[in-house]
């Protein structure tokens, strides 16, 4: 397979054409090889429009989502991040190229492991990936200049907006199937959040996030 080839069309005909503008991100998904973060038995899907298979039943989101949540999200070069969701590390390997730290968790221990060998494959460190579950952070982890939910929930985590700096942004799929919509709340003092939802994506579940009761008559 020509992966130089496959990730030019990725770029050109699914992540341009997706609103996907700002020429550093693009000048990024061009040169951090995403083949080298998805499994082997899928390396020739990865450059595909769609959600790659790794172990624990978790996934790779795909690319276009990706790529507009780094572009929407404007990491600053002296940012610290949280990634709840590592999976194969490949997202946490494109913030760590736009912040200054980026702490990536997970509940798989599986993932921890592949993420952590994937990310010290590409030299990549300033990135540190460990095992918890980002429902329910551990208060000594500290805040964050963003938080980034590489995954859906049916709600934004009240708590974790606790845990954003003044100025701070958080992203996450919100919402039920068929309709979801990516979300980022800024805070814009220690009391008040400015929420916005631009555009619909469907997006896998993270585990553990409270879901709403729902009843059948």
């Amino acid at each position: 397979m020509n992966f130089a080839q496959a990730r030019f069309n990725m770029i050109e005909q699914q992540i341009r054409p997706w609103n996907v503008l700002d020429t550093d991100v693009l000048e990024l998904l061009s040169t951090v090889p995403r083949e080298d973060f998805v499994p082997k038995a899928h390396q020739l899907l990865a450059f595909a429009d769609l959600e790659i298979p790794l172990p624990g039943g978790q996934c790779m989101l795909a690319p276009r989502l990706e790529a507009r949540l780094l572009q929407d999200l404007a990491i600053q070069p002296h940012e610290s991040v949280l990634e709840i969701g590592a999976g194969s590390g490949f997202m946490a390997a494109l913030l760590a190229h736009r912040a200054h730290h980026v702490l990536s968790i997970d509940l798989v221990p599986e993932l921890v492991t592949l993420a952590r060998a994937n990310l010290a494959a590409a030299g990549i460190n300033n990135v540190t990936v460990r095992e918890a579950d980002g429902a329910k952070l551990a208060t000594g982890e500290g805040n964050f200049d963003v938080i980034l939910l590489s995954g859906s929930v049916t709600q934004v985590p009240q708590d974790l907006l606790q845990r954003l700096n003044v100025g701070g942004r958080l992203a996450a799929v919100v919402g039920d199937e068929p309709q979801m919509r990516a979300t980022f709340v800024t805070r814009t003092s220690t009391t008040d959040f400015r929420t916005t939802q631009p555009w619909d994506v469907n997006a896998p579940r993270l585990q553990h996030f409270a879901e709403p009761s729902r009843f059948s008559f």
